[in-house]
């Protein structure tokens, strides 16, 4: 039985990148030989173990057969003749193809090593082309690494087309995009991620409402950069850079599927574009399963991201029904987080990058002002049921309509 460290964990020391978990494949042994040394058999499609101690993954070399479609359609054979490079072929990328022995010598027999100096993504075999969910980690990786200068081989990137045109990217299933998908926005390049999608043609079937939005043009006087999809990509790169929140940078990513259902006699305006783009963004989320928390979000930012842009000249009454709209009163954290997506938004666009957004501290200013109503004065007064809540409110625009005056003095 011989054991190596496998995959991420080589190819991130080899960049001199944190590891943050180690991978094992065992060679020549049974699961029973696993199990007899405590390893604990926690796989169900292949035999993958938890170490008795340090609970790490350790993995029976295999080989694989695609024998259906999708991600699940294939056979495993782990047998004690599966030899390291056997196992290693079927892995997706060179540089995810390099192990290391106990003395620390590395086994690299499909010349991962070489694309690492090369900064290049290339796949080891065709074996590659099996599974379809490998296009989506290849897309993340290219995020990922993006700040290294890594780019994907030509050849990779034709296999990549020709797995989407052979249909394979449908077959996967909502929880793996989803998953995929969410580690690509926890990357410092998710802009990337869509980037790569659309030139191998998988964004059209992965997402095809963000996919509709390239070569829509939005007014150049607000939009220089013009064409929605390259505007949405901006969005991304900026939300990255003002928050490490997932629910943010989702936000960002489908804040204008409405633009792409605008009647193109009407182009490049884009009346009405919020309320339009809230189906399409719950569409969306029903269709993946995405969490509630970047759902909510989302809905709250596509709907009224415009109305944020307008803070400055919003009216009091205007200002009050947006707070109540998204829960404000009750969810400042997440009413942080929708100002946030707003700004990249805003500075999401050519040579207004380094944009300051002084609408988001206008309306932090007044949701703290109307938040800071003194219930307690309000019930000595004698004020219950229903008329509590038309006081309360009252007194809360009252609040904002002082914010906006002096703001509006000051200016």
């Amino acid at each position: 039985m011989e054991i190596y460290l496998v995959g991420g964990a080589v190819r991130d020391k080899l960049l001199d990148r944190p590891v943050n978990e180690q991978d094992w494949v065992v060679v020549g042994s049974k699961p029973a030989e696993l199990e007899a040394q405590g390893y604990r058999k926690v796989g169900k499609s292949f035999p993958v173990f938890l170490h008795p101690e340090t609970q790490e993954e350790y993995a029976l070399a295999r080989t694989e057969t695609k024998t259906g479609p999708g991600y699940h359609g294939f056979e495993v054979y782990a047998g004690t003749d599966v030899t390291l490079e056997d196992d290693l072929k079927r892995r997706d990328l060179t540089i995810n193809a390099i192990a290391e022995d106990a003395d620390g010598q590395l086994i690299d027999p499909y010349n991962g090593q070489a694309d690492i100096d090369a900064r290049i993504l290339r796949h080891v075999s065709q074996a590659f082309r099996e599974d379809p969910l490998r296009v989506l980690r290849i897309a993340r990786f290219a995020a990922r690494f993006h700040e290294l200068g890594f780019r994907i081989a030509p050849e990779t990137m034709e296999l990549m087309r020709e797995m989407t045109a052979s249909g394979e990217i449908s077959t996967l299933v909502p929880e793996r995009v989803w998953k995929e998908t969410e580690k690509a926005l926890a990357e410092r390049h998710p802009d990337v991620y869509l980037q790569t999608l659309r030139e191998c043609g998988a964004l059209a079937v992965i997402f095809p409402e963000i996919d509709k939005l390239f070569g829509v043009p939005q007014p150049e006087q607000w939009h220089p950069e013009i064409d929605t999809g390259v505007h949405t990509l901006m969005v991304m790169r900026m939300a990255a850079r003002l928050s490490d929140s997932l629910a943010v940078r989702f936000a960002a990513m489908v804040h204008d599927l409405g633009k792409g259902t605008t009647d193109p006699k009407y182009w490049p305006r884009h009346h009405d574009h919020e309320k339009r783009g809230l189906p399409l963004i719950e569409g969306l989320c029903d269709r993946l399963a995405v969490p509630n928390r970047c759902r909510d979000l989302a809905l709250h930012v596509g709907g009224y991201h415009t109305l944020c842009h307008r803070a400055m000249e919003l009216r009091p009454d205007t200002m009050l029904r947006m707070f109540e709209a998204t829960d404000a009163f009750r969810r400042q954290e997440r009413f942080e987080e929708f100002l946030l997506a707003c700004e990249a938004d805003a500075r999401g666009r050519t040579g207004l990058e380094e944009r300051t957004y002084p609408e988001a501290e206008l309306l932090r200013t007044a949701l703290a002002a109307a938040s800071n109503i003194d219930n307690a004065a309000i019930h000595k007064l004698g004020v219950t049921g229903p008329a509590f809540g038309e006081a309360l409110r009252a007194a809360r625009l009252s609040a904002i309509k002082n914010v906006l005056s002096t703001s509006r003095h000051t200016d």
